[in-house]
């Protein structure tokens, strides 16, 4: 089989870790990644032995196949359709972009030129998640925290899109209903942005949702419940664990869920090479990150007013 060639657009922290794992991928050559910053860019380059360049476009000498963009997201437009122009395949790290017009954008252009995106909804390949699907079954209402401390690394976005995101994308896929209503609120803390928001979502075939997310919160928690008529699923990101209730001769008996741990980022980049390897459809494509972002914007506009 022949080795896919892939690129990184992007050397921050988590652009440095997908070069790390492209790197050690079976039938996958790292051929060249990309930063703004020439020491990043060399340094990398020189760890995992490839080609560098700190202007993007210059990675299409090394022959991609593939290529990661990790960039902050108003360079994701910009950067995703020069790739997908040249007929290369392009991950693209979430959000997949600032606006609706431009995600369409490039939908249209991959559509037209047979290519692959996939957008780096990484929750979808958290083990657990994976895991309850079987069990998950017209759920009535879902509760979601995505809670954590502040970073100052991430300074061009607000919680809905950093955060929140992920969990829309991930009861949008449990739900697989259009939405009927939102509403939402949000603070600014500590950034331009808002650092703390709430939204309720109301689907259309009666699912009501309410997600929480916050980056200036002490203590983490990524949790997800489920409650459905016959059972309640509950769900932890982070120890990528899951239990389930139901009601057994008048009592709540709860069963934890047996799981095979995986890491995540690893399984959705190995899953992005099996796409371009295979012609095959993403977990994610640009259409369900494309409706994960208009919930989002959605939201932020409730936020707004």
């Amino acid at each position: 089989m022949r080795k896919i060639r892939i690129g990184v657009v992007g050397l921050g922290r988590l652009g440095s870790i997908h070069a790390k794992i492209y790197s050690t991928l079976e039938n996958v050559e790292l051929a060249g990644i990309c930063d703004s910053n020439e020491n990043i860019a060399r340094n990398t380059a020189e760890t995992f032995k490839t080609n560098w360049s700190c202007d993007y476009k210059k990675l299409l000498d090394n022959n991609l196949d593939a290529v990661s963009i990790v960039t902050p997201t108003a360079f994701h437009y910009e950067t995703a359709k020069f790739f997908l122009q040249n007929k290369i395949h392009v991950l693209i790290e979430k959000p997949i972009t600032r606006t609706l017009k431009e995600a369409g954008d490039l939908i249209k252009i991959a559509a037209k030129n047979r290519l692959i995106i996939q957008v780096g909804h990484v929750e979808r390949f958290n083990s657990a998640i994976q895991a309850i699907e079987k069990f998950s079954n017209k759920p009535r209402f879902i509760e979601v925290h995505r809670l954590g401390p502040f970073t100052p690394r991430v300074k061009d976005v607000g919680v809905v899109l950093d955060l929140m995101i992920h969990d829309i994308d991930i009861v949008m896929g449990l739900t697989k209903s259009k939405v009927k209503s939102i509403d939402s609120l949000g603070m600014k803390i500590l950034t331009d942005y808002e650092d703390i928001a709430n939204a309720r979502i109301r689907f259309q075939n009666g699912t009501v949702c309410d997600l929480t997310a916050s980056r200036v919160t002490s203590d983490s928690m990524r949790k997800i419940r489920i409650f459905q008529d016959d059972c309640y699923i509950s769900i932890d990101y982070m120890t990528q664990e899951a239990l389930i209730y139901k009601k057994i001769n008048g009592q709540i008996v709860s069963e934890k869920i047996d799981i095979q741990k995986e890491a995540p980022l690893q399984k959705e980049l190995a899953s992005f090479i099996d796409c371009v390897a295979n012609n095959r459809k993403p977990v994610v494509s640009g259409k369900e990150a494309y409706e994960a972002l208009k919930v989002a914007l959605e939201i932020l506009k409730k936020i707004h007013k």
